[in-house]
């Protein structure tokens, strides 16, 4: 596909240029529907959806339960792990242990 795009007017080569990235989407949505069902077929083949093995990948578990309490206020805990809250350096520089903390 040959253009001469010297004799083209500025009106035809902006709308060849729309036509252009209008197919260049259109493409790219039908390579990703492609991938979607090689992907699909290929978790069919081990006996998993691809619901299943994209399932799998998603994070599990929680934070961690709290150890610590802020005795002034038990709605503030802390698992013990990260960075410690400031009301568990404060209880700190007060002398107070971490066993006077955890719950």
């Amino acid at each position: 596909m040959n253009f001469d795009l010297e004799s083209l007017s500025k009106d035809e080569l902006t709308q060849l240029k729309i036509d252009v990235e209008k197919a260049l989407k259109t493409i790219d949505a039908r390579r990703r529907a492609e991938a979607k069902r090689a992907a699909e077929q290929a978790a069919k083949e081990f006996g998993f959806s691809l619901e299943d093995i994209l399932a799998a990948n998603e994070k599990k578990g929680s934070k961690g339960a709290p150890k610590y309490a802020n005795p002034a206020d038990p709605d503030q805990t802390w698992t013990g792990r990260g960075r410690k809250p400031n009301w568990v350096v404060a209880a700190l520089e007060e002398g107070k242990s971490m066993e006077d903390l955890a719950l």
